[in-house]
């Protein structure tokens, strides 16, 4: 499992470098709503933090297997998807003139996935006998 979460971050790391690139050159020019554009930009921020969460819950479950440090992994793909991908979606919607309002509701439930992620990792560590 754990090198599923190294391979899975690695792939979100180059995906958020990928989307903070377009929204720094591009989006700039096709989104005029300033509170989207933060919007999207924390979604990428958001995201690059989970990346690393996510590669050290990778790292940490070989030394500390179980299912509490499988449950903060997957937590963290999870949260991520809902957290940033909501935001993603509230300001390509903007871009492309389709309401995604109800992405905006799912985005509170993907930082609570993101915080349920860091409780697991740190039970999954704390667990674990000496």
């Amino acid at each position: 499992m754990h090198k599923r979460f190294l391979v899975i971050a690695a792939f979100m790391g180059a995906l958020a470098v990928i989307l903070g690139a377009f929204a720094a050159h591009k989006l700039k020019e096709l989104l005029t709503d300033e509170k989207m554009l933060n919007a999207f930009e924390t979604a990428v921020r958001y995201q690059f933090y989970h990346v690393f969460a996510l590669a050290l819950t990778g790292v940490l479950y070989g030394q500390y297997p179980g299912k509490l440090m499988k449950a903060a992994g997957q937590l963290f793909i999870l949260g991520t998807l809902f957290f940033s991908g909501s935001l993603y979606l509230l300001a390509f919607g903007e871009v492309l003139e389709v309401p995604m309002k109800w992405a905006g509701p799912v985005t509170p439930l993907g930082g609570l996935l993101l915080v349920a992620g860091w409780i697991c990792l740190a039970f999954g560590l704390v667990k674990k006998k000496a």
